[in-house]
């Protein structure tokens, strides 16, 4: 039986599950990272003094290294050391 929301278009399209028994590749930044809090654009720009637009364009050009998490980009606290270190 087709549900009214797969009738009128809705419903999740484009999803891929994961195969019984087997565990998504999610590459750390860092090792050892797990169980790190992500820092967010806002407070990574806060961090630097800079605004978020800068932090994007860091982040763009592969100055500081990131994750994205769907649309939203996250940064290891190492990563922001690191970045800073150098």
């Amino acid at each position: 039986m087709v549900s009214p929301l797969e009738k009128a278009g809705g419903g999740v399209h484009g999803f891929h599950g994961v195969a019984p028994g087997t565990t998504p590749f999610v590459p750390s930044l860092s090792p050892g990272a797990e169980g790190a809090r992500l820092l967010t654009v806002r407070e990574v720009a806060a961090r630097l003094a800079v605004s978020t637009a800068t932090v994007y364009s860091l982040c763009e050009r592969g100055q500081l290294r990131h994750v994205r998490v769907s649309n939203a980009i996250r940064v290891e606290p190492a990563e922001l050391d690191a970045f800073i270190a150098r």
